[in-house]
């Protein structure tokens, strides 16, 4: 009977879990992004929950529209050469600016392949997403085609290592990258 209860417990823990981290997380969005908004909710008769989160959308949106025509790239253009001027704002733009890229260009592929390395040593095999082809000196120098890799960590996989590994030597896996991402965070728990 106790062997039983405990594993209703844990099996009821990993349902409501992931359930109240998502409701968490989303009620502190919606706050959050309701409070830059304190103009609009003085003009509504009532609260909207979320109203935030809509005008949030509209205006990136909106920011999109802009920048993608031929003044509005000569704005973000112009404002990028003054930004860059600013010494320690340069240095925090340009990071933010690179992994916004890295994660939001469409036309980008990397990610996209998920392989399976050797690593540390022969005989371990670990995870690992190709991010591009070694191009230039770092390719020159070596005596086979070699691919950037990046080895993500174990829960956080934003943090990781870049190798650099003979395409001969990468095994190729039929997983989605969702999956892996999912398969690295939980440490292998939640493979099926």
């Amino acid at each position: 009977m106790k062997t039983r209860m405990k594993k209703y417990f844990f099996s009821g823990l990993l349902v409501v879990i992931p359930i109240a981290l998502t409701i968490y997380i989303l009620v502190i969005i919606i706050n959050f992004t309701d409070r830059l908004y304190p103009v609009v909710k003085s003009y509504l008769p009532f609260y909207i929950p979320g109203f935030g989160i809509i005008i949030t959308f509209s205006i990136i949106m909106l920011v999109g529209i802009i920048t993608t025509n031929f003044l509005g790239k000569k704005l973000v253009a112009i404002g990028e050469k003054i930004i860059v001027r600013i010494p320690l704002v340069k240095e925090i733009y340009n990071s933010i600016k690179q992994i916004a890229e890295a994660i939001f260009a469409m036309e980008d592929r990397s990610f996209r392949r998920v392989v399976l390395i050797e690593y540390p040593r022969k005989g371990i095999f670990t995870m690992a997403f190709v991010t591009g082809v070694t191009k230039g000196e770092l390719q020159t120098k070596t005596e086979k085609k070699v691919l950037n890799i990046f080895v993500p960590t174990t829960p956080n996989p934003t943090s990781g290592f870049y190798l650099m590994v003979p395409e001969d030597e990468v095994i190729d896996l039929d997983i989605r990258p969702e999956e892996a991402f999912k398969l690295i965070v939980s440490g292998g728990m939640a493979s099926k």
